[in-house]
């Protein structure tokens, strides 16, 4: 069947995306902590972070938490069917992804409150404890991205759709189409 795309991700949500994956990746690579890029890619980063909180309750559907908020029936319903090797098909985030969303979201605020912290904090200057951390939140949130790349690239094989292409474009093929 070619039916056109469902416009799925909103411009909000996709600007949301990309700004975090952009902050975060120039902070790890290419940025040296406490400089002032360093500094203010923390603080666009947190900004994005209520933006997308509040957008989450008045945005488009698929941008709402309760689209795709992963509750205990939703994760075992979603964990069943790829144990038992079923096609699980949802137009936005599934049950593990929104999951591992929320998850991404907590360490980008660990990051950006630890920050916080050590940077405007006095009582926290040359502390070790918020910079340790401030350290794990990122180690396990570069984790946690490549767990998202590659679980995006799989799905995308196993539906024969291009997903990281949808967060683009912000457009999905129909459930029907499947």
């Amino acid at each position: 069947m070619n039916t056109p795309p469902l416009r799925l991700w909103d411009p909000v949500v996709r600007l949301f995306h990309w700004s975090l994956a952009g902050a975060f990746l120039a902070n790890y690579f290419f940025t040296e902590e406490g400089e002032n890029w360093h500094r203010w890619l923390g603080y666009y980063a947190v900004a994005w972070l209520a933006i997308r909180l509040l957008w989450g309750f008045v945005g488009s559907p698929a941008a709402r938490w309760a689209d795709f908020w992963p509750t205990r029936a939703r994760l075992a319903e979603h964990i069943r069917a790829l144990v038992s090797g079923r096609d699980y098909h949802r137009m936005g985030h599934s049950p593990l992804g929104g999951l591992v969303m929320i998850g991404m979201m907590l360490l980008m605020l660990g990051l950006g409150v630890t920050g916080f912290l050590m940077e405007e904090v006095d009582y926290f200057w040359g502390a070790d404890l918020p910079l340790q951390i401030h350290e794990f939140c990122a180690n396990a949130l570069m984790a946690l991205v490549g767990l998202h790349i590659a679980a995006a690239l799989f799905e995308s094989y196993r539906l024969q759709e291009n997903l990281p292409l949808s967060m683009v474009t912000g457009k999905r093929r129909k459930l029907e189409e499947y």
